[in-house]
């Protein structure tokens, strides 16, 4: 159960209004995450960052190398709500998340979202030199940003115990 209840529609603050608004409006629901996140405005609108950042790296990597690397970093602090959320996404466009097969560049896109994860002092010349064989040092510096957002989203989700939104659980991962 949740540590803190994600606010009803009317609960929402006047500060977190417009945010919620274009969530709401771009996306057709308002997740238990975002709702809890509406209780700080700042809070809120500075994770929603995730959105731009998200949309630059499917820019260079494209859609399923996105999710693939999202997906390795999510797995890797176990944040149920994230990972759900993108097998969700690989389901719905047909493939099995559980036995992905996965190209050289998505191996190194693995292999970078778990060091950020695990360590990211970590991360090896190797590795860079896999990630600028075919990025750029600005798409490097786009992709680890993302990344670490993509860590703040999973922290405020563990650390909150924020619950698993209902929609999601049909694509729940079941050991």
């Amino acid at each position: 159960m949740a540590r803190i209840a994600p606010l009803r529609d009317h609960e929402i603050p006047p500060a977190s209004r417009p945010e919620f608004e274009r969530q709401l409006a771009a996306h057709g629901r308002v997740t238990n995450m975002k709702r809890t996140l509406a209780r700080n405005s700042v809070a809120f609108e500075a994770l929603m960052t995730w959105y731009p950042l998200h949309d630059a790296v499917r820019g260079f990597l494209g859609a399923r190398a996105t999710l693939v690397y999202v997906l390795a970093i999510s797995e890797q602090v176990e944040c149920l709500v994230c990972s759900t959320y993108f097998r969700r996404h690989l389901i719905d466009s047909g493939e099995n998340p559980d036995q992905l097969v996965l190209t050289d560049r998505e191996n190194a896109l693995v292999n970078l979202g778990r060091q950020l994860a695990v360590d990211a002092k970590a991360i090896d010349d190797v590795l860079m030199d896999r990630l600028f064989a075919f990025l750029t040092q600005d798409q490097v510096v786009t992709l680890t940003a993302f990344g670490a957002m993509m860590l703040a989203t999973n922290v405020f989700i563990n650390a909150l115990d924020v619950d698993l939104d209902e929609y999601l659980h049909l694509y729940r991962k079941h050991a």
